[in-house]
């Protein structure tokens, strides 16, 4: 038996001024071949769980691809059409199965629907070949993609550690379809609903009881059921939430599963809207935690989730630091923040020199009409290194991270940890690995939305949310969504939806 297995990851910002080129999809680009294999076996991902059920069954692997990488701006074509073309090759080769690892948000310069695509090429050059797609929760599912796979399941977890659990399940059911156990039916529904993605974390509010009724319908027979939350930030026609069933057969049973679930989001829609605070109000709650006398050690964790690199975040604004400073802050590590230009300023300058320095706030976001001003600070070099260390929290458990060159800039108030290449704070080793030691700061401003949480907080005595105008603001006001199907919810509060 031969399997194709391959990864092909990313969650498109369509307004982000982040580049995408097959460069980006990877520390020196995609994996190929025996590479992608060597990448995922034992990886705590979805192709890594495909690889483990494929080698148990005594399968043949094909690996053609493995490429992910970090949220951003569009994919370039000749990136996308590249990796696409491996895959459709390796399946054009002959197989016996396909396992694809997908992020189901993929937006390329010449495709609105990347997974979508992809999969219609991948089924026409091997019709009638079982395949099946193991996605990110945040996916934005398209009738192409429910056309084009046998089988779609999707993380149940934001923060996201249950890749290789997803990937498992996905592969059980394939292999349960080769065995002739399981004669896979899609049904799904997509309410006209934009959920914001700090009403994604599955615990709590609406989105855990949207999975918690996925899997109890799951128990009651149905082979999945999946709660994709869609992402948002994608100028295209629905990126909205969608509930995905695959049955055994009973279409009209995974059919009504569908139609159920999705009545009950859309009843409890409002929940799925966040509202942020004025940034001074969290700063004066991030400080009233600081100087609580409870005896609970551990700094307090500032998210600026308007610029969450996991989203597309340029990973330089200065709004959040800026407004610390001026209440008064102080004991505050900011890690990473991404500026090649001063990360080669402070190399050339050494540790220990003391320098002044235009930082942050360079990047441009014509697609928001921002442009921001870098901020003078003086400050001392305290540390340079090369920007690598391996992830040792839940999230890619096990893979190495790539700042690329690292230096740490003292300013007295506080320490910034800054970067060559963008970063999502996965682990406590973007602070360990340049000599900060998290725990015994007072404040940890962190780019983030989620996948910090299940690293940082168990070190912390409390969490602020901070909201700032950057590419990946909860404020859908600063988004000028133009190619958005109208009426959707909330953009158009009036919004009416019949799930039939």
């Amino acid at each position: 038996m031969k399997i194709v297995i391959a990864r092909m990851n990313h969650e498109t910002n369509t307004f982000s001024p982040v580049p995408t080129p097959l460069a980006a999809f990877g520390p020196c680009g995609p994996d190929y071949g025996d590479d992608a294999y060597r990448a995922n076996r034992g990886a705590r991902t979805a192709m890594g769980a495909f690889i483990e059920l494929a080698e148990q069954h005594g399968a043949e692997l094909v690996t053609p691809l493995s490429a992910t990488a970090n949220p951003s701006g569009p994919v370039a074509a000749e990136a996308y059409d590249a990796m696409c073309a491996r895959i459709v090759e390796a399946v054009a080769g002959g197989c016996d199965a396909i396992l694809l690892d997908l992020h189901g948000a993929m937006v390329a310069e010449n495709s609105d629907d990347g997974e979508g695509d992809l999969l219609a090429r991948v089924r026409a050059a091997a019709p009638g070949v079982p395949l099946a797609v193991a996605l990110d929760l945040h996916g934005n599912v398209t009738q192409k993609m429910i056309d084009n796979a046998d089988i779609l399941v999707s993380f149940k977890t934001y923060p996201h550690v249950d890749m290789y659990e997803t990937g498992a399940h996905a592969g059980r059911l394939l292999f349960d379809q080769l065995a002739g156990r399981l004669r896979p039916v899609v049904a799904w529904r997509r309410p006209p609903l934009m959920t914001h993605t700090l009403r994604s974390a599955t615990g709590e509010g609406a989105m855990q009881r949207a999975v918690a009724a996925a899997r109890a319908a799951e128990r009651d027979g149905m082979a999945a059921v999946s709660i994709l939350a869609g992402f948002s930030l994608a100028d295209i026609p629905a990126p909205c939430l969608s509930v995905v069933v695959v049955g055994n057969g009973d279409a009209a049973a995974a059919d009504a599963v569908a139609e159920r679930i999705a009545r009950q989001i859309w009843a409890e829609r409002q929940d799925f809207v966040y509202r942020s605070e004025p940034l001074a109000v969290s700063l004066e709650r991030a400080a009233q935690l600081a100087a609580q006398s409870d005896g609970r050690p551990g700094p307090v964790l500032l998210l600026d989730h308007g610029d969450n690199v996991m989203s597309g975040g340029t990973c330089d604004t200065m709004d959040v630091l800026q407004a610390a400073l001026a209440h008064g802050l102080d004991g505050i590590a900011v890690g990473p923040l991404c500026d090649p230009q001063a990360v080669g300023e402070l190399c050339a300058a050494g540790v220990g020199a003391r320098v002044t320095l235009a930082l942050g706030n360079k990047r441009e976001i014509p697609k928001l009409g921002m442009t921001k001003t870098p901020v003078v600070l003086s400050g001392v070099v305290r540390a340079i290194t090369d920007g690598e260390y391996v992830i040792t929290g839940p999230t890619y458990t096990g893979q190495r991270a790539y700042m690329g060159r690292t230096a740490v800039f003292d300013i007295g108030a506080a320490q910034v940890v800054v970067t060559e290449r963008t970063q999502e704070p996965l682990d406590v080793g973007v602070f360990t690995s340049v000599g900060i030691d998290p725990a015994r700061q007072r404040f940890l401003l962190l780019k983030s939305r989620m996948y910090c949480r299940p690293v940082f907080l168990p070190l912390a005595r409390g969490l602020v949310e901070c909201d700032s105008a950057g590419v990946t603001s909860s404020d859908y006001a600063l988004f000028p969504f133009a190619r958005v199907r109208r009426p959707v919810y909330p953009l158009d509060a009036q919004t009416h939806w019949d799930a039939s």
